[in-house]
């Protein structure tokens, strides 16, 4: 049902955890599958220096977390933001249909970050194209 990348980031999750001094949090959830996730960020000259994330979740929700968190890393808040739910899903070779929905909360997380860093600096998502 989940491919090989799929179980390697749902059984060893890459930067999982909260950060105390995040610079913006993203949170999102499902209400209809329970998924809650987290998507903290640090921000250096408008680079995300460092992500984490905290889930509650199936394994999808967890390893599309991790993967978004890898797909972050080291990028501008623009190239970031442009991160989509199928670039989730594509990094982990697909998800299942009724899985999808879980890449959609580590992207739409991963954007709440984004949009709360740009809120608290007095910048808005227009500033970034």
């Amino acid at each position: 049902m989940y491919s090989e990348k799929v179980v390697e980031h749902f059984t060893n999750p890459r930067n999982m955890g909260e950060m105390e001094d995040a610079d913006a949090v993203g949170k999102v959830g499902n209400p209809t599958c329970g998924d809650l996730i987290w998507i903290y960020i640090k921000v250096k000259d408008d680079i995300i220096t460092d992500v984490k994330f905290k889930t509650f979740g199936c394994a999808a929700a967890i390893a599309t977390s991790s993967m978004v968190t890898e797909l972050t890393k080291g990028k501008t808040l623009k190239e970031a933001y442009q991160i989509t739910r199928n670039d989730v899903a594509d990094n982990l070779q697909g998800l299942p249909p009724i899985k999808m929905h879980c890449s959609n909360l580590a992207a739409d997380g991963l954007h709440k970050a984004i949009e709360d860093y740009l809120r608290k600096t007095g910048r808005t998502i227009e500033d970034l194209k």
